[in-house]
């Protein structure tokens, strides 16, 4: 189940957490994993890390010309692109009034302007070769609204948006789109919340934060045949924390 055998994936935002998570799962599923990041030395370390398998490159989500790049590099060295996840994400705490334009900005820029240029650049490779996955992570906050995460909510619900919309666009070519929505993670991004971790804990149905490989977990089966059907909507993987 879930094996991702000859199959190609390009991970954004690999270098720690739940990308390096993915990364990790994939590779051990079988795939040739390219992450990708800012953080040079821990996306190499990561790299080396997971395995001969797994490469990295720097990336820079936010520029047309480094998804070219990115993209043109992996086809000409692998021939094909199996897979993308587009992982590479900020979060901040900031409510309406407290969000600058330069804050706006740059949240729009990484979380929903890199995600829509990821898709736009391994579409055309994924068409041509007839098939493909692409997983969006979004989060519960592109779910319901979220207090004090005002431009970090709307970059979730606009991922969201974006996959439905793209899964119409692509799904007569065999490419599947769909978006996965974590709630509270055991990841570097919860120290954004300050405090004992215990008391998000305790907000959680299930009782505890989840760990990254279990959101892994979930984008595997979205990268692999065995969800073959499915396209074009949200997985949620919350522990219960907004039924």
């Amino acid at each position: 189940m879930n094996r991702l055998d000859d199959k190609v994936a390009l991970i954004t935002g690999g270098a720690r957490g739940q990308g390096a998570a993915e990364a990790k799962l994939f590779a051990e599923a079988g795939a040739t994993v390219v992450i990708t990041d800012v953080l040079d030395e821990e996306g190499a370390a990561t790299a080396a890390d997971v395995g001969p398998t797994c490469t990295y490159l720097h990336q820079d989500v936010t520029s047309t010309d480094e998804w070219t790049a990115v993209v043109d590099a992996i086809v000409q060295e692998h021939g094909r692109m199996d897979v993308l996840v587009n992982n590479a994400g900020i979060f901040r705490i900031t409510p309406l009034l407290e969000t600058t334009d330069e804050a706006w900005d740059t949240m729009i820029a990484i979380n929903q302007t890199g995600v829509f240029k990821g898709m736009r650049a391994v579409a055309p490779v994924m068409k041509r070769q007839g098939g493909g996955s692409i997983i969006n992570i979004s989060s519960i906050a592109g779910l319901r609204g979220t207090q004090a995460c005002f431009a970090y909510g709307a970059t979730k619900w606009a991922v969201r948006g974006m996959t439905k919309s793209a899964a119409q666009d692509l799904a007569g070519s065999g490419v599947r789109v769909n978006s996965v929505h974590p709630g509270l993670i055991e990841t570097a991004m919860m120290d954004e919340f300050g405090g004992d971790r215990n008391e998000l804990a305790a907000q959680v149905p299930i009782g505890r934060l989840a760990e990254a490989d279990e959101v892994a977990a979930l984008v595997r089966f979205l990268a692999s045949d065995d969800s073959s059907y499915c396209t074009g909507h949200e997985f949620v993987i919350d522990g219960g924390f907004i039924l």
